[in-house]
């Protein structure tokens, strides 16, 4: 049994393994993670709200995308898919190949500990300007700003507007437009 302790069996995928997966995976140091079912309706509906918010405040910006759901190849061996980014000056059409200005996560009880956790710290090592957790069940979202490559918690939103205003194409972002559509 000692012999066998030195082989490491881990599988080790990469880019060129990922394009041939059916169904939706990320790849977070050559590791292979499913992603959830398909999530719930409020968590979607969520999803379409932000983009359509975001969309209306820098659709105009000739210098920006708003993006669903893409992949976001880091390198070989590391590709994520945030719910929705903001990702400026990428002329790459297959997937995101620059470090998103603004990062999304609607927070579900599968994806919690990763989007809180692994993603957290990638993002913030990888230079993502702010990263958003928006927890569907409790009408919150947190939202934190990169500072020398580590998060800095800017506040809890339910129904306040946070300015963007330090990124290619700045926008402000409401959190009642978004909420108010769930509370009863």
């Amino acid at each position: 049994m000692e012999a066998l302790k030195k082989y490491d069996y881990t599988p080790n995928y990469n880019y060129e393994d990922y394009k041939h997966w059916e169904g939706d995976w990320e790849l977070i140091g050559g590791l292979a993670y499913a992603m959830a079912p398909a999530p719930m309706k409020r968590h979607q509906m969520l999803v379409g709200y932000i983009f359509s918010e975001i969309i209306s405040k820098i659709g105009d910006c000739p210098d920006c995308e708003v993006l669903i759901d893409s992949d976001w190849k880091l390198n070989s061996n590391n590709i994520l898919k945030p719910d929705v980014s903001v990702v400026c000056n990428d002329k790459n059409e297959k997937y995101i190949s620059k470090t998103p200005e603004v990062i999304f996560e609607v927070i579900s009880p599968s994806t919690a500990r990763k989007d809180e956790g692994l993603k957290y710290s990638i993002y913030a090592q990888e230079g993502v300007k702010y990263y958003i957790l928006v927890y569907p069940n409790d009408l919150v979202a947190k939202v934190y700003k990169n500072h020398d490559f580590n998060f800095k918690k800017v506040g809890d939103f339910d129904a306040e507007t946070v300015e963007f205003n330090d990124i290619k194409c700045e926008f402000s972002f409401d959190f009642s437009a978004i909420f108010e559509r769930f509370r009863g």
